[in-house]
């Protein structure tokens, strides 16, 4: 096949409606910034991309009401985007990105969602079935936390990519090992107290 869809992509640093016109793609989330205040407040990192993701109000209410309005959570989760022709802006369908499946969803989320002033639409995102990363375990994460050996190690181990979709559960070994490491300094200042 002679394709044709790498040279339709728009020059940016993220990514847009236009990227999807030769069909939907799904992501995994790496990272997400909030900069309350700003034209787009949200900047969501793609594993595998150098574009970010910018979503709109509407993107960003579907993913707070799958997933809750702690966007340290996205961290490992997948998600489907796709270019909804029929978006509106300043009274033109001019397209625009949409979520139509996400990971970490049990059964489809069905939402009303604002469509124009004093109307809703209701939206649907079907769940996306992800297969579990190839190498690291649930146990092989677990014990690299456990074997840090300093504050760096730990810190270096628990933004691995692979550790993402165990981030949640292993929180408390994070915790506790974060703890472990920390010298306790007595009330003089005088270093480790046994």
């Amino acid at each position: 096949m002679n394709d044709m869809s790498a040279v339709i992509v728009a020059k940016s640093d993220q990514w847009n409606a236009d990227d999807f016109t030769a069909g939907p793609r799904i992501f995994t989330i790496e990272d997400v910034s909030i900069r309350p205040g700003t034209e787009q407040p949200v900047q969501i990192k793609l594993a595998g991309s150098d574009k970010v993701f910018r979503p709109c109000k509407t993107v960003s209410r579907i993913l707070v009401a799958a997933w809750g309005a702690d966007a340290n959570v996205y961290r490992g989760r997948s998600l489907e985007l796709y270019t909804d022709p029929g978006v509106t802006w300043g009274g033109m369908k001019v397209g625009g990105i949409r979520i139509s499946r996400m990971s970490d969803i049990t059964a489809p989320l069905v939402i009303a969602l604002q469509e124009k002033k004093g109307s809703r639409k209701m939206t649907t995102v079907q769940p996306l079935k992800v297969e579990a990363a190839q190498g690291l375990t649930l146990d092989d994460a677990r014990l690299m936390l456990e074997s840090a050996e300093d504050m760096a190690a730990l810190e270096k181990a628990w933004k691995r990519r692979d550790m993402a979709p165990f981030r949640e559960e292993l929180a408390e070994t994070l915790a506790f090992r974060k703890t472990q490491l920390t010298p306790v300094v007595d009330d003089a200042g005088e270093g480790f107290v046994a």
